[in-house]
């Protein structure tokens, strides 16, 4: 159910990457229905390499260590050209009796299997304090995405466009309260279970009965704002290779997520964020399970936390650069195999040129590294060149 927002970046926001998205809430257009989205075209270049259907971008998790046997082992040295991350969008207004109701949908062209086709983003509609589809999930902070051309951005960035109910109690005198109940589910590590017992293993499946109950509170001043996210849901399983699953069972998730940005001279920003949970890394942008074999081999919340710190610096109304790094750590159980992700780091900068208002180009160096449970770990790195039009 992953991700990589809709572009709607132009010369002085500071968002280039998946970032910046239609906001439905902000300014009305002129007219009632108008269309959104960008061109793009990424050339990359890996020193090592990746898993072929992640190679448009630098994710982390992705990033073979076991070799051979991890996808994308062999060869080192991988070149790619991608149009995958350009986007299309179409919003519209319609005037009611009890107010406007504002809707946002849109796709990009980053289909998770590795293709370039139809990849659904927003299909979102509000009306007053309500609104209904899939969209960013309240859990996460969309205005910390640092401004980079890399589509997927920091690994340690909780990322999730998830479908959803949900209600803006207050928004007001630059203060923001909103409640949600999510579409809920379970990443699953089966570990050292399907050793014991193969059938079992294969036949594991996410078993979600209620939605996740996501609450967040942003403050907005002049030096930037601050933001905080809570999440109380529950995950859990069941085994279709047994009579009626029999084997199955539930875990409570919870997560805490503060988030924020403060504005510095000219147009420069910090970002950051920090995240901490049990059974939250369905909702950070990449890496790790929400549940997985303990000491007994039963069930645990698998802990993970997050976090991201980045600087984003204007040279002038044409040039600007970020710099930054973000890193996705779990706790790995007991019952997890030595393969198990445990940490995702991610580091990047670039350098970004905007000859006219709706156009970047820009060079990108990023760097990432997987490690597993049992201390073996593999980095990566790319040169990245990007064009983009936005209109």
């Amino acid at each position: 159910m992953k991700k990589s927002l809709l572009t709607l970046a132009v010369v002085g926001t500071l968002q280039a990457g998946q970032g910046a998205c239609a906001d439905p809430s902000a300014d009305e257009p002129e007219d009632p229905v108008g269309f959104h989205g960008q061109v793009m075209l990424d050339a990359i270049h890996d020193a090592k390499r990746m898993n072929p259907q992640w190679r448009a971008t630098l994710r982390p998790s992705q990033i073979p260590v076991d070799c051979p046997g991890d996808p994308g082992c062999g060869k080192e040295g991988v070149g790619t050209f991608s149009v995958r991350q350009s986007s299309l969008g179409f919003r519209a207004n319609i005037p009611t009796p009890m107010g406007a109701i504002k809707t946002d949908l849109s796709f990009d062209l980053f289909g998770t299997d590795g293709g370039t086709h139809v990849h659904w983003l927003n299909v979102w509609a509000e009306l007053g304090g309500f609104g209904v589809g899939q969209y960013d999930s309240n859990f996460m902070d969309i205005d910390v995405f640092p401004n980079t051309i890399d589509y997927w951005g920091p690994s340690g960035m909780m990322f999730l466009r998830n479908p959803q109910l949900r209600y803006t109690a207050l928004d007001r005198d630059g203060m923001k309260l909103a409640l949600s109940l999510e579409a809920p589910n379970s990443v699953l590590d089966t570990g050292k279970l399907s050793e014991v017992d193969p059938g079992f293993g294969f036949g594991v499946q996410p078993w979600n009965r209620l939605p996740d109950a996501i609450g967040s509170f942003r403050l907005e001043r002049d030096w930037g704002h601050l933001r905080v996210a809570g999440m109380v849901r529950q995950v859990g399983f069941q085994s279709a290779a047994t009579p009626q699953g029999l084997a199955s069972g539930h875990k409570t998730g919870y997560g805490l997520n503060l988030s924020g940005a403060y504005r510095l001279l000219g147009k420069d920003s910090i970002t950051g964020q920090v995240a901490y949970g049990h059974a939250i890394a369905s909702y950070a942008n990449d890496g790790g399970v929400d549940l997985a074999p303990g000491r007994n081999l039963r069930a645990e919340t698998v802990p993970s936390t997050a976090w991201l710190l980045y600087y984003n610096h204007a040279w002038s109304e044409k040039w600007s650069s970020a710099i930054g790094y973000s890193e996705h750590r779990q706790s790995n159980t007991f019952g997890q195999l030595g393969n198990a992700f445990q940490k995702g780091s991610y580091a990047s900068a670039n350098v970004l040129y905007y000859p006219v208002r709706n156009i970047t180009a820009g060079l990108e160096f990023i760097w990432g590294r997987r490690e597993n449970k049992d201390g073996a770990a593999q980095p990566d790195s790319r040169l990245q060149f990007s064009t983009k039009l936005v209109f």
